[in-house]
């Protein structure tokens, strides 16, 4: 029991906190009214403010909640206008739904309660098999029954207000046939294409023209330069750590004599040999037949043992080695049969052993040679054995060496140089650092969290250490910003030539524009001189290399007469297209597939009766942001600093 607590307790806090986040909202309505004349409110529901604390609460559990569910994801994410966007419509959501539940008298008797509770996927990892609650689990967890169901009661009276939406949608069949249609229809379609590239050679601009290009407000952030700022860092590894230990001669040597088979080159023998092989299982008198034989083979050889190698190709059994004389090549121990191996080294070079008895039956093994067990000398692995020391050590202390420095850059924020002094690192130092990691960028610092943090506001205007962030296996990095550029506006001169590719490259699309409205108003007095690429069939369950404009602009153009026509803009630049749609063919879509895009819409347009549902209570509840919320929010971006 107390085992799948400790293994799935992640999995248990992230289902917990899915089911109460959803349910913090009734407690901020019943719970906060103490700060309504406090606090003037982030936003407005029914003319009763949603509080900052509140706010905060939202947040924090929100945060929770995602850690819990995306453990890399960065910090910084928590704190940008995004994330916080997201968490107040989503309060204010709950706050009205909250108040129309409240209005709508509904409750969830407890009947009902238990009824949902033991059919809730999400609560069943709580419940016993009898459906009771499993108190050890919620315990674990720091929480009871009364409190859970407190809760849940709660969240599933909100449900009702959109479920009575939600669960009673009515798609008309017109509308949804009507819809599938449009989907699977398919069109036979014909495009001509203008490059812009193909007209950039008639573009001539001005300076004037460049000028006002570069001027333009929407044209800004083309030639912004990014912000940068000149860092200090600070990284604990296990290199910085071994560079500092410093080790006695006498230990090294000591691990030396203690390891000296580490250091000693196994030692193999090369041999002959001779098999008088004898069956599994053969009877006494065949293996008395067979030793007969090898003992007779064995008088030979030891008579005339320069002729081993011939006699093994004719009279060994071991089909594998006789064709070579017998040869087994180098081995080591362990290679062999333990008979076969303690007999082979306990001959040297060039003896030949007495019959030696193995599972396969009788060997006669001649040793032709002996390499290995030499000792290295203790000066040629003594660097190799003093980094292997180090890095142990280093291991053994990296924890305990992690955790000072997580505290020292943290308490004392100001400055690097406190960590390094005490855990004898060094500051290092890198110019032109940016938010995302760039060519040259030291590879410490080239990690996205950590850049997140060293380019958050408090970071950047406060010139603090951000929080040890690991970056890799055993290694910690902190950093600060010493100097700070915002992001800038580059001076006209230095970008000029880049301002010129963009006005050539818009006058271009200008002109394969013009070129292309030209050629479709001809076309439509002239089909049949239309100049297009070949027809194809398109439609929206086809895959196709058309560019995506063209692909749309095809699916999407009305076909009340044909051909139909439809001129479309490639995006970035890139020029113009013409599209004419010849044919307009009824769907082969196949009925299971049609049935599943059918329960598909129907899933859909209750979402959009659900959120408008929801609008319109917004309406009622009069729910709106508190501008000075809004502006913020607004101002959580980076500044950005004009040319000169």
């Amino acid at each position: 029991m107390f085992a799948f607590v400790r293994n799935n307790t992640r999995v248990l806090q992230i289902i917990l906190l899915a089911l109460i986040v959803p349910s913090f909202v009734v407690v901020g309505v019943q719970g906060f009214t103490q700060f309504r004349n406090k606090d003037k409110g982030v936003a407005h529901v029914d003319g009763r403010p949603i509080t900052q604390a509140e706010f905060d609460n939202a947040l924090r559990q929100q945060a929770e909640l995602m850690r819990q569910q995306m453990p890399g994801l960065s910090a910084a994410f928590f704190d940008t206008p995004q994330f916080k966007r997201r968490v107040l419509d989503d309060l204010v959501r709950q706050h009205v739904i909250a108040q129309a539940a409240q209005d709508q008298r509904l409750v969830t008797p407890d009947a009902r309660l238990a009824r949902l509770i033991v059919s809730d996927p999400q609560v069943a990892p709580f419940l016993r098999p009898d459906g009771k609650w499993n108190t050890d689990l919620l315990a674990a967890q720091g929480r009871d029954p009364v409190s859970i169901e407190g809760l849940l009661r709660q969240q599933y009276s909100l449900r009702q207000v959109l479920s009575g939406v939600a669960d009673t949608a009515f798609v008309p069949q017109a509308s949804s046939r009507v819809a599938l249609d449009a989907v699977f229809q398919r069109r036979e379609v014909q495009v001509a294409r203008f490059d812009a590239a193909s007209f950039a050679a008639q573009v001539q601009p001005t300076d004037a023209q460049l000028r006002a290009y570069y001027d333009a407000p929407q044209n800004a952030a083309q030639f912004q330069a990014p912000e940068q700022a000149k860092v200090e860092y600070l990284v604990l590894d296990l290199a910085s750590i071994k560079a500092r230990l410093k080790l006695p001669i006498e230990e090294v040597r000591a691990y030396y004599e203690q390891n000296a088979t580490r250091f000693t080159t196994p030692e193999e023998r090369r041999a002959r040999h001779i098999l008088v092989k004898v069956e599994a299982g053969a009877n006494a008198q065949a293996k008395q037949a067979a030793r007969a034989k090898a003992e007779a083979l064995l008088a030979q050889v030891r008579k005339q043992p320069e002729q081993f190698a011939d006699i093994a190709r004719k009279q060994s059994d071991d089909v594998g080695s006789a064709a070579n004389g017998g040869d087994l090549d180098y081995f080591g121990r362990g290679a062999m049969a333990k008979p076969f191996e303690d007999a082979a080294f306990a001959l040297k070079a060039g003896q030949i052993s007495d019959l030696v008895e193995t599972e396969f039956g009788f060997h006669i093994i001649q040793v032709t040679d002996v390499r290995g067990g030499q000792r290295q000398p203790f000066e040629a692995v003594q660097a190799q054995i003093e980094d292997e020391l180090r890095t142990q050590q280093a291991q053994r202390q990296y924890a305990e060496a992690a955790e000072r420095f997580t505290n020292l850059v943290y308490e004392q924020a100001d400055s690097l140089k406190p960590a390094a002094d005490e855990l004898q690192l060094t500051v290092r130092r890198a110019d032109a650092v940016t938010r995302r990691p760039g060519a040259g960028v030291p590879p410490e610092l080239a990690q996205p969290r950590l850049l997140d943090l060293l380019f958050a506001r408090d970071s950047v205007q406060s010139k603090r250490n951000t929080e040890a962030v690991e970056t890799g296996p055993n290694q910690l990095v902190s950093a600060r910003i010493v100097e700070y550029r915002p992001a800038r506006k580059l001076p006209f001169d230095d970008v000029k030539s880049q301002v010129r590719d963009r006005v050539v490259a818009v006058q271009a699309a200008q002109l394969a524009k013009q070129e292309a409205e030209r050629r479709v108003t001809a076309w439509k007095s002239a089909p049949d001189q239309a100049r297009m690429d070949a027809p194809l069939l398109l439609s929206h369950g086809m895959p196709s290399d058309l560019p995506r404009p063209i692909a749309q602009a095809a699916l999407r153009t009305p076909v009340d007469k044909l051909p139909a026509w439809a001129t479309v803009d490639l995006g970035n630049n890139q020029g113009w297209a013409v599209v004419r749609i010849n044919k307009v063919l009824p769907s082969d879509v196949s009925e299971d597939n049609a049935r599943e895009a059918g329960q598909q819409f129907g899933q859909l347009w209750a979402a959009a009766e659900t959120q408008a549902y929801l609008a319109t209570l917004k309406s009622r509840y009069k729910a709106k942001t508190d501008p000075a919320t809004e502006s913020a929010l607004a101002a959580s971006a980076p500044p950005v600093a004009s040319a000169p």
